[in-house]
């Protein structure tokens, strides 16, 4: 018996929605600092602010110190695609992620 496409993967479906959430945060950011200052009361800016600040923080971990405050959404974009990316390969070949095809016909 098949398992329940959503409830059956949750995990697969929490990780991968949250990775692509704060990425997709994260090049918003990138394309609206150009119009905020950091200490914008606007909401929208700040609710962006509050989604992305811990990636940027692991970003700026992992990243070298050349690379500038301005570039670090994108980096950390990248880094999290790349995280949701692989996290969906390892869950798909554990068989904790939902299949096009049923497994064995395909």
């Amino acid at each position: 018996m098949q398992p329940d496409f959503i409830l059956g993967y949750l995990p697969f479906w929490i990780v991968t929605y949250a990775a692509a959430l704060t990425g997709w945060a994260c090049l918003g950011r990138f394309l609206m600092q150009a119009f905020f200052p950091v200490e914008s009361p606007n909401y929208i800016w700040r609710g962006f602010l509050l989604l992305t600040n811990w990636a940027l923080a692991v970003a700026r971990r992992l990243t070298p110190s050349y690379v500038t405050a301005l570039y670090l959404p994108l980096v950390a974009a990248y880094w999290l695609f790349v995280l949701r990316m692989i996290f969906g390969l390892v869950m798909l070949s554990a068989g904790m992620a939902p299949r096009i095809s049923p497994p064995g016909q395909g």
